[in-house]
């Protein structure tokens, strides 16, 4: 059995603040510690409930987070950027299950460091006119490859957003938000336990490896604070105007995710923001 997970930061066990999880933040050493324990907790579950490989995509900010000299031994990890498909770079229908680790809700919801891909130069998010975020476009875009999401960790607000998504999905919060940047948190081994858990459970109590689903035309809308990202998208064939600071695009997935990796190249390559407004 083969088993995906993709690994954010924002929603890790502790970690409440941008200075935990960017590069050249005061506790980002720690946070660097402490995503890979999540990890770990996660990649235990799984190999317990008779995993037999397992792939780590370190898919938060710059791509080299985890720490592998302390990595769990059995994992194959997917480190640096850029990566084509990002926070999804190498699933495929070969994968019999993705667990995400460590996400957040989308952009303007309430819950710790929430932000849709990239902190506040993305306003919002719709795929097929429905709110999404990080977690939603990657639930729609495993599903079209055939790969079902079995398990979320992340806080409060993110396991709410997966439920809301999928309710079969397995969910565990690690912390509960009190705002943007404050959170009550769970004990460290109370919240690793329970991701551990949590991750066999989820490939005993859901079916892997589901049929994929029909390869429809879906469309993505993205809107920007920036006028100039959004003008500058138009010159992609295929990308329209809704409005000065949105536009949208159709294609099917995991195409469009694809696609959507390109825009936030642009988009970073035109602004120059922190991580979170």
């Amino acid at each position: 059995m083969r088993i995906y997970i993709s690994a954010d930061m924002e929603g890790v066990t502790g970690l409440v603040d941008a200075e935990d999880v960017q590069p050249g933040g005061r506790d980002y050493e720690n946070g660097r510690v402490m995503m890979t324990e999540d990890v770990n907790a996660a990649v235990r579950g799984v190999m317990t409930a008779g995993a037999t490989e397992v792939t780590v995509n370190d898919a938060h900010g710059p791509m080299r987070n985890l720490l592998p000299e302390t990595l769990h031994p059995a994992v194959r990890l997917i480190r640096g950027r850029p990566k084509v498909m990002g926070m999804l770079e190498g699933l495929d229908d070969s994968y019999d299950a993705l667990i995400c680790i460590g996400f957040h809700a989308r952009a303007g919801a309430h819950g710790v460091m929430s932000h849709s891909f990239m902190g506040h130069e993305i306003e919002d998010m719709w795929l097929d006119g429905r709110p999404v975020g990080e977690i939603g476009l990657a639930h729609a875009t495993a599903t079209a490859l055939g790969v079902p999401v079995v398990m979320l960790s992340g806080d409060d607000a993110a396991c709410a957003e997966m439920t809301d998504w999928d309710s079969g999905v397995t969910t565990v919060a690690v912390k509960y938000a009190r705002d943007r940047f404050a959170a009550e948190l769970r004990p460290i081994d109370e919240a690793r336990q329970a991701i551990e858990r949590a991750a066999a459970h989820s490939l005993t109590s859901r079916a892997t490896g589901a049929a994929a689903t029909a390869h429809r035309t879906a469309t993505l809308a993205v809107r920007w604070q920036s006028t100039s990202v959004a003008a500058t998208l138009l010159g992609i064939p295929g990308v329209t105007s809704v409005d000065s600071r949105t536009i949208q695009a159709d294609g099917t997935l995991p195409d469009l995710y694809r696609q959507f990796s390109v825009w936030t190249r642009v988009a970073t390559a035109l602004t120059d923001q922190g991580p979170y407004c």
